[in-house]
């Protein structure tokens, strides 16, 4: 049994190699990310008597290339979460935090955990890749929040109240027709320096041109409302600019966001749990998608429990002798972005209220009991879970039991 502990960063990685009785074979030694140093740890790997296995730590994202190089060369290589290695008993009191510990460390965790670790495959590449967009599609729905922010903000000082004139969903590109509307109506003089007819014709016109739906006596409110509004910024060229290039912003970081999220969908169609996931209640083609990004595979949580203890939706324990607590408050020592993604999943269910559904009757309940907002919408999430797990640990072993037949 040969241990690889292997302790990544930013440009380099530690190793160290140990076997069972405290045995050391390579002291803890700095490998540089570039080909040539990784195929000089491939051949020294191989060259080693007896079963061999890397272990590392699935921090950020700079663990990726050395456990696809190493696993594309026949190596098993597995990834683990930083909080096993950070709570594995080290037997000393001493806590030392450098490369060359760490790296010590993992590899007694490989010892120790020899036979659980699961090993990095090309379906690790998938997930990975899908967790990396739904990252990316937080970072620019963030954007776009603020650059909507942004234009509101304009619009109170040109066309005040223009981003209530309508409400219809964003399109497949990521348009939507208020921020077209103000793109060419971004005055109010542009409306009513214009006759009723006259505005209601080009209004018209400019629906025709952009595909939407048109109403005489929508066109008719909008410049009732327009004839009383008071406008800080003058109708000139600067003005134009500046509402102009916001709604420009803001449309690309929407089409960037549409496309992101096809791209999310098609990804994690090709994964074995998509059917099961699609299908449960509250998950449509964006949170499905960063639901199984977050979560990941679903097997490597040995029960329910570990899954909801990495979401961190479970209830902690606070009891001492004769002390029994009841009220505990959950642990959330999980995934903030899991969390995130179960709280929009709770929260569409109790917008629909599908009484149908056993985790919005559960919601229901809790709710009906006089339990706080944060508290049943907790407790349906780490229903949710259980529930999730069930069923897509169930179907996952149906397709292996299938393809062993």
């Amino acid at each position: 049994m040969n241990a690889v502990g292997i302790d990544v960063s930013k440009g380099k990685s530690t190793v160290t190699i140990r076997q069972p009785g405290d045995i050391v074979i390579m002291s803890p030694r700095d490998i540089p990310h570039t080909q040539s140093a990784i195929n000089d740890l491939i051949d020294l790997i191989r060259g080693l008597d007896g079963e061999t296995k890397v272990c590392m730590e699935h921090t950020g994202r700079y663990y990726e290339p050395v456990a696809a190089w190493l696993s594309d060369a026949g190596i098993f290589v597995s990834a683990v979460n930083p909080m096993l290695i950070k709570d594995f008993g080290d037997d000393s009191l001493r806590s030392p935090k450098t490369d060359k510990a760490d790296s010590k460390k993992i590899a007694r965790y490989t010892l120790d955990r020899w036979a659980k670790l699961k090993q990095y495959g090309s379906m690790d590449k998938t997930r990975n890749q899908l967790k990396t967009m739904n990252r990316q599609f937080g970072f620019y729905m963030a954007h776009k929040t603020a650059l909507k922010n942004n234009l509101i903000a304009l619009l109170d000082q040109t066309f005040p109240g223009a981003n209530d004139f309508f409400d219809s969903p964003a399109r497949s590109d990521g348009s939507q027709k208020w921020v077209d509307f103000v793109y060419t109506y971004w005055h109010v003089d542009c409306v009513r320096s214009k006759s009723l007819d006259a505005f209601t014709e080009h209004c018209r016109n400019w629906c025709k041109r952009k595909g939407y739906n048109f109403s005489a006596a929508k066109a008719a409110a909008i410049y009732q409302l327009s004839s009383d509004m008071i406008a800080v910024f003058p109708k000139d060229d600067s003005t134009k600019l500046l509402v102009r290039q916001a709604v420009a912003m803001l449309n690309t970081a929407s089409e960037t966001l549409e496309s992101l999220r096809v791209k999310m969908d098609e990804t994690a169609s090709t994964l074995p749990e998509y059917p099961v996931v699609m299908a449960m209640n509250g998950v449509g083609p964006t949170l499905g998608p960063q639901l199984m990004a977050e979560i990941g595979d679903v097997t490597r949580f040995t029960h329910r429990g570990a899954l909801t203890a990495f979401a961190g939706v479970d209830p902690g324990n606070d009891e001492s002798g004769q002390h029994v607590r009841k009220s505990v408050p959950t642990t959330k020592k999980g995934s903030p972005y899991l969390r995130k993604t179960l709280f929009q999943i709770m929260d569409g269910l109790i917008k629909r209220s599908p009484v149908d559904d056993p985790v919005y009757a559960f919601m229901d309940k809790k709710r009906a009991q006089g339990k706080p907002y944060y508290v049943y919408m907790t407790a349906g999430a780490n229903k949710f879970l259980r529930i999730y797990y069930g069923r897509v640990k169930e179907y996952l072993s149906a397709l292996a039991e299938a393809e062993n037949i």
